[in-house]
């Protein structure tokens, strides 16, 4: 029979993303509701293996959840990728009582989380991440918030390209991902968009594109570029110099990290931090919390990790067909 967990403690790891906030203070409220104590693990793994660990109460978590970023802070940690930081990660866990842990973070964390399951530590992981690449949930902490701030930049983008009657690319993140990319190409009637799992480099294509819009009397050309491609710079000087239009490259950046979480990001994330604890309060290890058809779920990490994301190929031909 398993183990009752007593001492849950929650950290967050990787990227940061809108929402985080939420989620570990669904955590910290729902494990005291439960009768547990709640312990907060400061800048993810790196923060474990230094002990940086601090009791949290249900006041703790007050305000916050309007909040972007994350109240616990975050950092990557090579050194948990080792069998020896894994070891002493999980005996730091032991030393502190902590029996149960709440990961929130994208695939490289869960992958810290498998390895402290492995290792004994009753362990739930959470998608959080604006890239929305998690293969498992069709819902990733901060996409909503990130998708929304990229779109709102890219409006006022097309303002000013229009002005000027300019070609304008600009960049959003999402590492090797597209779904940023996408999503804004279709709420952001973009001309073009450029995905890594579609763009075949053939510069040439957008030329045309370009010159042809101009003969049809378009005033502005605007394309959306996913970070995974990148060197958007460059690319607007190549553009320039074939077409003999003004193009300018804006790169989005870190600004789709932060702000205040949208309603949506807000309530997913904290309804996944109360369905970690519960999973917890079961007995439940080495999971992935996730959102699909509209339901709460769960995976197995290794069958969670194991999963191939593809991008959504009728989106994407809607994407196409309403860009003409």
């Amino acid at each position: 029979m398993a183990r009752e967990i007593q001492t849950i403690g929650v950290l967050t790891s990787g990227g940061d993303a809108p929402g985080m906030n939420a989620a570990i203070r669904a955590v910290v409220r729902e494990g005291i509701a439960k009768g547990k104590k709640v312990k907060g693990i400061k800048r993810g793994y790196a923060g474990l293996l230094q002990e940086e660990i601090i009791d949290m109460k249900a006041q703790d978590v007050s305000d916050t959840i309007q909040r972007g970023g994350t109240i616990l802070q975050t950092a990557r940690c090579m050194e948990f990728t080792t069998p020896e930081g894994q070891e002493l990660g999980a005996e730091i866990c032991r030393k502190h009582g902590i029996d149960g842990i709440i990961v929130i973070g994208g695939d490289g964390s869960f992958k810290g989380a498998q390895k402290l399951a492995a290792l004994g530590i009753n362990t739930i992981a959470i998608p959080g991440t604006i890239d929305l690449d998690i293969a498992c949930t069709e819902y990733t902490i901060g996409f909503d918030t990130a998708v929304n701030t990229a779109m709102d930049a890219i409006d006022k983008v097309r303002d000013t390209s229009t002005s000027h009657e300019r070609c304008s690319i600009i960049e959003v993140m999402g590492r090797g991902a597209g779904y940023i990319a996408l999503w804004c190409g279709i709420a952001n009637g973009a001309e073009d968009i450029l995905l890594p799992e579609k763009y075949d480099y053939d510069e040439q294509k957008l030329v045309d594109n370009i010159i042809a819009n101009r003969k049809r009397g378009k005033k502005h050309h605007i394309i959306i570029n996913a970070e995974g491609i990148g060197h958007s710079a460059s690319m607007a000087k190549r553009i320039e110099a074939a077409t003999g239009l003004e193009t300018r490259a804006t790169i989005l950046g870190h600004m789709q990290r932060g702000g205040s979480p949208t309603c949506k990001d807000r309530v997913y994330a904290s309804t996944m931090g109360a369905y970690a604890v519960d999973l917890l309060c079961e007995g439940k290890s080495n999971r992935v919390v996730g959102y699909r058809h509209g339901d709460y779920v769960d995976f197995d990490i290794d069958e969670a990790l194991a999963m191939e994301k593809v991008l959504p190929e009728y989106q994407f031909q809607v994407c196409r067909n309403l860009s003409v």
